[in-house]
């Protein structure tokens, strides 16, 4: 998809879910790589960078372990977001055995069209917005399957990039 350029009022987007955590890096704001192992900032779980939907700041990015964390600490990470607050996620390992009704819910709120279905071990990468009318066209999902998988016991790692419409006024 196009990149930023010249009268673009758009971020590109490049959204990696790997082996070795996340790297979230959005071309073309002023927080360049949002999440990386070499920042230091990624793990197990659910790795999510908040990022100002006006000035493309990055404001906050944390993982959080779905395995063996607390899904509180996930939950007042998401409960305060204010409109526009974009939400980046990427997962490494397993993104849903902590997951509980709330938690669903207030990513289906974010734009997710797929959280419902997460499971133990699926790739999921993600990025929505608080106050969003409809679902995220920036969304993978694939499916832990004996069967399928292209990793022995991991589904395949997923990558995603695209253009997203930056926000000219704070709500």
């Amino acid at each position: 998809m196009g990149g930023v350029g010249e009268g673009m009022d758009d971020w590109k987007l490049g959204l990696q879910g790997q082996e070795s955590g996340a790297n979230v890096p959005l071309k073309g704001c002023p927080c360049a790589r949002l999440m990386s192992s070499v920042k230091d900032n990624v793990g197990r779980g659910l790795n999510i960078a908040l990022v100002n939907g006006v000035s493309g700041e990055l404001i906050e990015a944390r993982a959080f372990d779905m395995w063996a964390g607390d899904v509180n600490e996930l939950l007042k990470f998401i409960r305060p977001l204010h409109e526009g607050t974009l939400v980046f996620v990427a997962s490494y390992d397993d993104p849903a055995t902590k997951m509980n009704e709330e938690t669903r819910k207030l990513f289906s709120d974010l734009g997710s069209k797929n959280v419902k279905d997460l499971a133990f071990r699926d790739s999921w990468v993600f990025v929505g917005a608080k106050g969003v009318q409809n679902k995220s066209p920036f969304e993978q999902h694939v499916k832990n399957s004996r069967h399928t998988n292209k990793y022995e016991g991991w589904p395949e790692a997923l990558e995603m990039e695209g253009c997203i419409p930056r926000r000219t006024t704070a709500s």
